[in-house]
């Protein structure tokens, strides 16, 4: 039975909004950061400009720290996502294939903690943090980063492995597998797809974040939104184009990422809505 044709124009405007919603101002941001400084309040706004790369200039000479920065996030971000991709699996293993009071518990603490606003845990955290000389370290960002999102990796793993036929555990079983072979012999290449899905999630929160980051570092493992955050209480005032070519570089490296991996995002976010 073929859709109403009015319920398919309804759909496409609904998604055309949107997406316009969304990508409107990061396009704007981009498309500012390229032009000169007067233009960028122009109004009505222009799309016919002289393209220039002087803010792009001005970022890299004005802020060298800006570059060390974006590797304190890449650094952060990748092992952040690799840690909760390998705790998620191992997690999402457990609560696919065990039954039990204690691990329903656990998943219910591990979801309502999730829940919390992250200034929730912040401030009692801090001095924990220095007393334990961990601050302004890039091991004790990646440890923040997994903790806060390993319950939703978890669940996606869960859903993937839940997709595994469990005939396939036993057979591997049955050939003398141990549960450490089965998982990387079978559980794992099977759910690859839910695998890159929860790294997606990580690595663009990881690679954006702000709050642990302002409060918890200062010179060492200082990542590029603090550095964002400071351009913008520059005593000087507010370079605009300055500020948008940072942010416009700092959203390059998110955005390929993303890209690559859409189609694994997309399986992630629909795991379980289509039951066989």
């Amino acid at each position: 039975m073929r859709e109403p044709l009015s319920s398919v124009a309804l759909r496409t405007a609904v998604v055309a909004f949107v997406l316009v919603w969304s990508a409107a101002p990061v396009f704007l941001v981009v498309l500012s950061s390229f032009k000169e400084t007067p233009e960028i309040f122009a109004y009505p706004p222009s799309l016919v400009f002289s393209p220039t790369l002087e803010h792009y200039r001005t970022l890299f000479q004005k802020w060298p720290d800006f570059v060390w920065t974006l590797r304190n996030s890449a650094v952060i971000a990748l092992a952040a996502t690799a840690l909760t991709v390998v705790a998620s699996v191992l997690a999402g293993y457990v609560y696919s294939r065990y039954r039990g009071r204690g691990l329903a518990a656990s998943a219910l603490f591990m979801v309502a903690i999730r829940l919390l606003p992250p200034i929730v845990i912040t401030l009692p955290l801090y001095p924990v943090v220095s007393a334990l000389k961990l601050a302004d370290s890039h091991f004790l960002m990646v440890i923040l980063y997994s903790t806060f999102f390993v319950s939703l990796g978890s669940l996606i793993l869960k859903t993937f492995i839940d997709g595994i036929p469990e005939e396939l555990d036993q057979a591997a079983t049955i050939d003398g597998a141990t549960e450490m072979q089965l998982l990387r012999r079978v559980i794992v290449p099977l759910s690859a797809q839910g695998m890159v899905a929860a790294s997606v999630f990580v690595f663009v929160y990881a690679w954006n974040e702000y709050l642990f980051a302002f409060i918890f570092t200062t010179t060492r493992a200082k990542t590029a939104p603090v550095v964002i955050s400071e351009m913008m209480g520059s005593l000087t005032g507010v370079d605009w184009g300055l500020l948008f070519a940072a942010a416009s570089v700092q959203l390059v490296p998110v955005v390929a990422f993303v890209i690559l991996v859409q189609k694994f995002l997309i399986a992630g976010l629909t795991a379980g809505s289509v039951k066989g």
